[in-house]
């Protein structure tokens, strides 16, 4: 009972102990002064009556609050078993009834709302069940995703050796055939051959590509890098097919690109060669340019665009939509005319992606196409400008090109070189100059290769006292330098930016023989070399052996890991070209074997040739011990780089190049002599009767170390060998001039030697010519 209750009797006595008092004092009062008391009495009995009936009634009253109350407490504790006592007041019943109600539906609610949980918890018990069994089923699901993707990669690098094995002695020897003496229609197949090998090839390697970024094996470098002379790279490997097309190729990498940044070089020249071999391939008449330029600086990363544009075919919306899917190439007339697998630009958008940036086109049907994609890259911030590649002391240059956007690069970078430009035109040549400049820079279009054209630029370049550097869209083949006396110097476009530079500083100091002109050092001392070439296929064997003795090297043979550890016990070999995957002993295990040999086996280089095209095979080939890895099909230019590198000898590019192309050609011989197969045959005639003059001169020059002497021996040959369809002479005479006017005289005695092979083999061709037209001799 609360103190409200405990203390109701005792405020209830204090007004009868009140009443009491005061009715004692009136019924004194009554007896003093002789009144009749009887009727006080009895208004104090009624009065102490009601009191009595009050405070019952009231008592009653608040017991049943008292009692409504704790039933409060109890359902706001969670006791909900209240019910009503009969013995309240009528006035409370529908109160307590109405607090019965509260308690049994509160306890309904709470009965009901342990049934949803239990029923709730019955539910998630049963899902996180199922979830678990999905986790179970997702991770096995998982992980034969993994082993399937394991599965297909090491399918892929199985299939890759399968079919890289006889490619590697379909295209060598294929090659090898090709320097053989075959007539035109014999050549032509054969050419077929090697091209459709080689497509394949490209096509195995597209789906390498794919295979590897789909599979997260494809891991990016960190290394420095520089966007000049990563763009000038590609469009140099490219230019012989733009030049064929009379197309301008044009590289413009912005002054505010940084020198130095750090990337993929080998994987941002991928996509750039494939969006500019595209470009190539798909325009027939006008430009492609690339463009690079920083769009975003910050905390020290250097966002690029890269921007390839063409004049070509264009694209349609429907085509661009589903451009960079595999296998597609937006309809397959553009892929039976054209050619490609449709992976190239599946692999550029990959490749991007995965250095972080974006790739995009933009394009209208028959209004040309610009590729673009972006490349964060680590390099300073802010980049800066980059530093010029001369300083020159404000020279005056004039120059001379047609097409606007070349014009607008070289002006500029003069300028920003420290030479006042000056724009002139053929118009203004031919009438010469008032006061004539310091150099001039002038560039020839295809157009201007033509006889006609070409004589009148000699004309007027003969008439000009300055230095003359002449930029030609075009190669050396299509180009007669004897008809432009007046150039001090020729260069074939698309032109690096250091080769310009070099070029112009050369001029403008009056092209003096600078003392790394001199001559080389001679040619590789000591004993011919010897190579080790173990491979269980024996055209591979063959093939490497007949390349190896093409460069003066012996090589020694062995189909298997064991016959190479006998071999080894009697033969010292300075270099050995393994086959990994043999039966028996792999190559791993012979390289093991053979470090364990003692004497010179424990340096011995080892080359690893492979026809898997993983990297992570090939990282694990060098982390076992080999030197390098060479990848089936051997191409002869990066096995003479072995050769350099390993053996000491120099590399013999042009060489291979040269011995590609026939010792005569008839008709190269006439269409260079302006049609005239008489002119032509007269001509060779002269050559051939000079040859032993050139031959001699060339040796005297050499033997009595004076540079001078040996460059117009040279350039006379090479002028000789112009119109007399000798390709193979004249490509090896022509990169021998070449080199030794920009100076690069590391390879000029085995250059020699392959130009006295190459003068032996006309006089070859001479003999047996005489010999078939001599009439049979009577009986």
């Amino acid at each position: 009972m609360s103190l409200k209750f405990r203390l109701f009797p005792l405020l209830l006595g204090t007004p009868l102990m009140l009443l009491s008092i005061g009715a004692i004092y009136l019924l004194a009062q009554a007896q003093a002064n002789h009144v009749l008391a009887w009727p006080v009495i009895a208004l104090l009995l009624s009065v102490l009556v009601a009191l009595v009936v009050t405070y019952t009634a009231q008592r009653r009253l608040f017991m049943a609050l008292e009692a409504q109350r704790q039933a409060l407490l109890r359902f706001a504790s969670g006791d909900y078993g209240y019910r009503p006592d009969d013995r309240a007041p009528r006035e409370l019943v529908a109160f307590s009834n109405a607090m019965d109600a509260l308690g049994r539906h509160l306890q309904h609610a709470r009965e009901n709302t342990r049934q949803q949980i239990e029923w709730t918890t019955r539910e998630l018990q049963e899902s996180m069940e199922t979830i678990e069994v999905k986790n179970v089923e997702l991770d096995m699901a998982r992980r034969r995703a993994l082993q399937g993707n394991r599965s297909k990669s090491e399918f892929l690098a199985n299939m890759s050796h399968e079919i890289r094995t006889p490619l590697n002695g379909i295209i060598g020897f294929c090659r090898l055939l090709g320097r053989s003496h075959l007539d035109s229609r014999q050549r032509e197949w054969l050419s077929h051959v090697e091209t459709a090998s080689n497509n394949l090839l490209t096509l195995i390697n597209g789906i390498l590509d794919v295979s590897k970024i789909e599979a997260g094996k494809l891991e990016l470098e960190s290394v420095t890098l520089d966007m000049v002379t990563l763009v000038d790279e590609v469009l140099v490997l490219l230019a012989p097919t733009s030049q064929q097309k009379g197309l301008q190729l044009l590289g413009l990498v912005y002054d505010d690109v940084p020198a130095e940044l750090l990337g993929d070089p080998l994987r941002i020249k991928q996509v750039l060669t494939n969006l500019v071999h595209n470009a190539i391939k798909f325009t027939e008449r006008g430009d492609v340019i690339v463009r690079v330029f920083v769009i975003d600086t910050q905390d020290g990363e250097t966002t690029l665009r890269v921007k390839v544009s063409d004049t070509g075919i264009g694209l349609s919306p429907e085509v661009q939509k589903q451009l960079f899917q595999p296998f597609n190439q937006g309809s397959a007339n553009r892929s039976r005319q054209y050619g490609g697998s449709g992976l190239g630009l599946t692999i550029c958008k990959q490749l991007v992606e995965q250095m972080g940036g974006e790739i995009s086109v933009v394009s209208q049907a028959g209004q040309g196409a610009t590729f673009s994609f972006t490349l964060p890259l680590l390099g300073p911030t802010p980049p800066g400008e980059r530093t010029a590649e001369l300083q020159l002391p404000e020279p005056g240059i004039a120059l001379c090109e047609r097409h606007k956007p070349t014009r607008q690069a070289l002006s500029h970078l003069l300028d920003n070189w420290g030479a006042q430009v000056r724009i002139v035109d053929e118009k203004q040549l031919g009438e010469g100059f008032p006061s004539p400049p310091e150099l001039l820079i002038v560039a020839l279009d295809n157009d201007d290769l033509q006889p006609s054209a070409l004589a009148r630029w000699g004309l007027h370049l003969a008439s000009l006292s300055c230095p003359i550097v002449v930029l030609v869209n075009g190669n050396s083949y299509d180009l007669d330098d004897s008809m432009l006396p007046g150039a001090s110097e020729i260069l074939y476009k698309p032109v690096t930016r250091a080769q310009l530079a070099r070029t112009v500083r050369q001029q403008l100091e009056g092209n003096d023989e600078p003392a790394a002109r001199k001559a080389a050092t001679q040619s590789h001392p000591g004993d011919r070399p010897r190579v080790l070439v173990v491979d269980d296929v024996a055209s591979n064997r063959l093939l490497i052996g007949e390349l190896l003795a093409r460069q003066g090297i012996a090589s020694v043979l062995a189909e298997s890991g064991e016959q190479a550890l006998a071999l080894a016990d009697d033969e010292a070999v300075d270099l050995v070209m393994m086959d990994i995957r043999m039966p028996g002993m792999s190559g791993v295990e012979t390289l093991r074997r053979l470090r364990r040999l003692d004497g010179a086996w424990a340096h011995c280089p080892i080359v690893a040739l492979t026809a898997h095209a993983l990297e992570d095979e090939a990282r694990a080939l060098l982390d076992a011990g080999m030197q390098q890895v060479l990848t089936k099909p051997i191409d002869e230019h990066d096995l003479a780089r072995v050769l350099e590198d390993y053996l000491g000898l120099p590399s013999a590019e042009a060489i291979y190049r040269a011995d590609d192309l026939p010792v005569v050609d008839r008709l190269l011989g006439q269409a260079t002599a302006g049609g005239s197969a008489s002119l032509a045959n007269d001509v060779l005639a002269l050559l051939l009767d000079g040859l032993d003059n050139s031959e001699a001169a060339i040796r005297q020059a050499r033997a009595g170390g004076d540079p001078g002497a040996l460059l117009d021996a040279v350039h006379h040959l090479n002028g000789a060998c112009r119109y007399c369809g000798v390709p193979q002479l004249t490509m090896l005479v022509d990169t021998l001039e070449t080199r030794l006017r920009t100076q690069e005289s590391g390879n000029i005695d085995a250059m020699l030697e392959a130009i006295f092979d190459a003068i032996q083999r006309l006089r070859d061709w001479s003999d047996e010519r005489d010999q078939s037209q001599q009439p049979p001799a009577s009986s």
